[in-house]
């Protein structure tokens, strides 16, 4: 994985990035000549996230990044002189102009290492006026990343180290630069791979997806079919010859001329979304009978996701009908070790439900909850 930044903090990331009491205190120091006075800052956190007993820690390297480029642009220094007193100094605003870390030195644990409450995580020494400026970005830049680091980390002990684990979270994230630090973070957390296009440029993250119901709703049936042909062969037409022998052939036939389309689309990563009407009844056994058919072509299925409903029961369920094919149907590929996928809501007490339930799930998509860490950073 990548660790440089770009794209994460699209441009906010600035010296800017602060509470006005920042700059009022350090204005204070400096009317009073304590700006360059030695100081030392410690951050720390009062209690773990998730009523937890540990805590992953996260954002180092955008910390450093940040200090090694702190600068206040004059356009920074104009708009601040609106808002201090109409009597301060131009001392002061020239000291901001001239104001970087290069006398900041920042001692810190390794990113993603685990650490615990009231415990160290950054110590910043250096002059009052600049460590003093530098408080709350650095506690923004490591609060929400700490948090998604450690809820990702809870979530793999929970699914337990076999499974796969896939972040879902762009959609709910805190807005982009929100969504690019939680892909980011749930990575260097234990997850596997991201749905986050961006991300997974940037960071060099292995992305994942397939489709969604709104895939499946848009086929009414064959007529919403424009190409039934798959290498030369009219593919609907095999998928419904694999549909009649099996006996699905009360299926629903809008949803298996989605999975037909998606097949003839992507027909060496077929994976279906299997829920949309009725998973047992319909999804299973239309995904069943397109991978018979992709199986004849020279094709090998890859599995389906599960986004509703009894996610336990289900999993059995469609892990015997597998089983069930592979003993009925001859042919070198094992139907019993198809891939099912899990979305919808999953946390970490769901993992811990579902492996109590003895689930048949080998992969999760997971949109992390997103909550706050509360990270303090005292004057020692």
């Amino acid at each position: 994985m990548s660790t440089s930044m770009p794209g994460e903090n699209d441009g906010f990331v600035t010296a800017l990035l602060t509470d006005f009491y920042q700059v009022s205190m350090a204005y204070g120091y400096w009317k009073h000549g304590r700006h360059e006075e030695p100081s030392v800052f410690d951050m720390f956190f009062r209690k773990n996230p998730f009523h937890g007993s540990f805590t992953l820690f996260a954002g180092l390297d955008t910390v450093l990044d940040y200090v090694k480029n702190f600068r206040f642009s004059e356009s920074d220094v104009e708009f601040l002189k609106q808002y201090l007193p109409k009597g301060a100094e131009d001392g002061f605003f020239e000291y901001l102009r001239n104001l970087d870390c290069s006398q900041v030195t920042i001692y810190g644990v390794q990113e993603g290492s685990v650490v615990f409450p009231r415990v160290p995580i950054l110590r910043v020494e250096g002059p009052l006026g600049i460590c003093q400026l530098l408080e709350t970005t650095l506690l923004n830049l490591t609060n929400f990343a700490s948090l998604i680091t450690t809820n990702a980390a809870r979530m793999r002990i929970a699914a337990g180290p076999d499974k796969l684990l896939l972040e879902f979270g762009l959609r709910r994230a805190q807005g982009p630069n929100g969504a690019m630090t939680a892909s980011k973070c749930a990575l260097l957390g234990g997850f596997d791979g991201t749905s986050n296009c961006q991300a997974g440029k940037l960071f060099d993250i292995k992305i994942s997806g397939t489709h969604a119901h709104s895939f499946v709703c848009s086929f009414q049936g064959v007529e919403d079919l424009k190409n039934r042909m798959l290498d030369g062969v009219d593919f609907w037409a095999l998928v419904g010859k694999k549909r009649i022998s099996q006996g699905w052939s009360n299926t629903n036939e809008g949803e298996l001329a989605a999975f037909v389309a998606y097949a003839i689309a992507f027909p060496e990563g077929f994976l279906a979304l299997v829920d949309t009407y009725d998973t047992l009844e319909s999804g299973v056994p239309n995904f069943l009978a397109v991978s018979l058919a992709l199986l004849e072509l020279g094709y090998k299925p890859k599995g389906i996701r599960l986004d509703s409903g009894d996610l336990s029961y289900l999993s059995i369920e469609t892990r015997k009908m597998f089983m069930e094919v592979n003993n009925k149907v001859s042919s070198d590929f094992d139907f019993s070790k198809l891939t099912i996928v899990a979305s919808n809501d999953i946390n970490e007490k769901v993992l811990i439900s579902l492996n109590d339930q003895g689930h048949e799930i080998d992969a999760f998509g997971i949109g992390t909850n997103l909550v706050s860490v509360s990270l303090l950073f005292k004057l020692l």
